[in-house]
């Protein structure tokens, strides 16, 4: 069972940030944080453990869509998920309903649908209702922690940012590894013609707006 949300974007550049650090010498910038004066952004997609108590970001340099949230998870399983769970049979994962995993669009249904057939398990979604989201275990176990890391630091490089989230701990032992995905992201997508009828979706009988599971080819 994993948690999975993106973290607010962070502007990557000169920019005022909130926040204090101690320094030795002074620190210039411009005294707004205008989308127009940042030299790129910052996607902070998290997938967190909690049984193993990690989380694991992945750090587009593009937008936040529902090809890049899969490919983050994708990541996720190739790199840890797998080597952890070598016997699973289906991955259960948490979740909001909207941003770039949104419980109404079909196109995240669609990539979801890609990576089950590709991994060859099962992975059934559950999402949380609007206005419940706070109760996602990545929203307090992981992310609090991530923006108390990055606080008052000037993010001057991709790089950086994953520094600093990779120091990010708590008192109970959270392990926060970080990876930069490097990848232009197209937004509007389309769903592809026929995938609602053929699609290997199913949909829970109970709050099925919320809950589903796809099914890898293999196995339906």
């Amino acid at each position: 069972m994993i948690s999975v949300d993106t973290k607010k974007k962070e502007q990557i550049g000169n920019l005022s940030r909130e926040g204090k650090i101690y320094t030795t010498e002074t620190v210039e910038v411009f005294d707004h944080d205008f989308p127009s004066l940042a030299e790129g952004v910052a996607v902070p997609h998290t997938v967190y453990d909690q049984t193993r108590n990690e989380a694991y970001v992945t750090i587009g340099t593009s937008r936040d869509t529902s090809e890049f949230a899969c490919d983050s998870l994708r990541h996720w399983w190739y790199n840890y998920g797998i080597h952890y769970y070598s016997q699973a049979t289906s991955i259960l994962m948490l979740m909001d309903g909207g941003g770039s995993n949104s419980s109404r669009h079909y196109i995240f249904k669609q990539d979801l649908q890609v990576l089950a057939d590709e991994i060859g398990i099962n992975i059934r979604v559950a999402h949380y209702p609007p206005y419940t989201s706070k109760w996602n275990p990545v929203e307090h176990k992981a992310f609090p922690h991530i923006t108390r890391a990055m606080q008052g630091v000037v993010l001057t490089s991709h790089q950086l940012t994953k520094e600093l989230i990779e120091t990010a701990t708590t008192k109970s032992g959270l392990k926060v590894f970080a990876s930069i995905l490097n990848r232009v992201y197209e937004t509007g997508r389309k769903v592809m013609a026929g995938f609602k009828d053929s699609m290997r979706i199913v949909f829970d009988e109970h709050l099925r707006l919320w809950n589903y599971v796809a099914v890898p080819e293999k196995q339906f």
